[in-house]
């Protein structure tokens, strides 16, 4: 058996063993492991090669960047700066005809802005926005559905924990990744905002009717207190990094401290939850890290392989133009979205197509936010969408079922794939703050 069909054998029985259940990083590593012992005939090397390759994996300094983002975010998620972020936006969209649903999907956005964590936005928002929205006459669906959809700005809007992972794994700066994050995150916000009202306008059977907006107004020194901590987090990380003033995981650590302070000056962080928001950063930032090194494993033994190499010359020999080899790139990390989280995605496909990417000479840059939109719409579809089981799971409540979270959620999805469009045909959506 060639290197080739070996590499090509280990890639189908990863996939079988992820299918059959096993957990991503345990499949990557027993198929690396397993891959390279029958390339080098033999095992002892092969378990001396892996290790190096997982020493390599996570020993330089910029991985530091995930923790203190990770932790930053929990910090902010668990001192209510969410909640600040949805009373601001719903007093800035109330009059708006579904308004209360747009002040969720700007909430959302400005949660992202200052977390990266899409799962955390689905957690915090599940809990505030969709009583509030049920309450004002909003269909359950609809309150489900919006919250699930705005939750995947966090990925998209820097700073944005896939975006750190897609850098890590491509060795693209991250700074510049996060700056491209800027355009298509706040044009998917605004593509939602004006679906929403759209909805409200045309299809109020879905959306709800009789949606009233009754709610007190807060008062001016009331939106400065909760907007302006919020403003200055996000100016003091996105502008530090911008500015060149910090690397982004200095920018981490500085934001963490920063989280920290407006917490305890608002007096909701308690022991008790920085205990719980330590032990969940340090759970996270684990899972991350082991997903890492089996992807590093994995990268290790397709190169061995000449399987990237050999899949870039079929391509050539194929004749793809760009745009043909893109399309196909995001419907199979569409259709992978169906059955595994977007992590696990990005580990397994990224370090497959990066040969052919660099050999074609596509922009990494641009091509990591198209990965990151493609990926996102997996965290909505059926039947492994993870906001969705997140919300399910936050909201606990039995009148409302998976299918009704799930079809809530597809307005979103669709809106996604025009944004993901309007990516991949005008380039500069993502590139234009770059200058490329």
């Amino acid at each position: 058996m060639t290197d080739f069909a070996i590499g090509l054998f280990s890639l189908m029985a990863m996939g079988g063993l992820v299918l059959g259940g096993l957990y991503v990083p345990i499949s990557l590593i027993l198929c690396s492991l397993i891959g390279v012992w029958a390339i080098k005939g033999n095992l002892i090397l092969a378990t001396k090669m892996l290790g190096l390759a997982a020493n390599d994996a996570i020993s330089s300094y910029f991985f530091g960047v995930i923790p203190v983002f990770v932790l930053m975010g929990f910090i902010v998620s668990e001192s209510g700066l969410g909640r600040d972020a949805f009373d601001v936006a719903n007093a800035m969209f109330k009059r708006i005809k579904g308004g209360l649903g747009v002040g969720t999907i700007a909430a959302n956005a400005i949660f992202a802005a200052i977390t990266g964590i899409s799962i955390a936005s689905a957690a915090v928002f599940t809990k505030l926005a969709v009583p509030e929205l049920r309450r004002h006459g909003y269909s359950d669906r609809f309150a489900v559905g919006v919250v699930a959809g705005s939750s995947v700005l966090g990925m998209l809007i820097p700073p944005s924990l896939l975006l750190i992972l897609y850098g890590l794994l491509t060795e693209t700066n991250i700074g510049d990744l996060f700056l491209a994050g800027v355009g298509p995150g706040l044009m998917l916000a605004l593509l939602f905002g004006l679906g929403t009202v759209g909805m409200a306008m045309f299809a109020s059977g879905f959306i709800g009717r009789n949606l009233s907006a009754d709610s007190e107004a807060p008062t001016t020194r009331e939106l400065l207190s909760k907007g302006l901590p919020i403003a200055g987090l996000i100016s003091l990380v996105l502008g530090g990094i911008y500015a060149g003033v910090f690397t982004p995981v200095e920018a981490g650590a500085v934001g963490t401290a920063g989280a920290l302070v407006l917490g305890m000056l608002k007096r909701r962080l308690t022991w008790s939850g920085l205990w719980r928001v330590m032990v969940e950063t340090g759970m996270i930032t684990a899972s991350i890290c082991f997903l890492i090194i089996a992807a590093q494993m994995y990268s290790r033994m397709l190169s061995f392989s000449g399987l990237p190499s050999g899949f870039g010359t079929m391509v050539a020999q194929a004749d793809l133009s760009v745009l043909g080899l893109i399309l196909l790139y995001c419907l199979v990390v569409i259709l992978m979205g169906m059955i595994l989280d977007s992590g696990s995605i990005m580990l397994i496909l990224v370090p497959l197509m990066l040969p052919v990417v660099t050999t074609l000479n596509i922009d990494l840059v641009w091509f990591g936010i198209i990965t990151v939109l493609a990926v996102e719409v997996g965290l909505l579809t059926p039947p492994f969408g993870i906001s969705v089981y997140v919300i399910k799971a936050t909201l606990d409540d039995p009148t409302i079922s998976l299918k009704d979270i799930f079809i809530g959620a597809a307005p979103f999805a669709a809106i996604m794939l025009v944004c993901l469009g309007l990516v991949i045909a005008f380039p500069f959506i993502a590139t234009g703050l770059l200058g490329h």
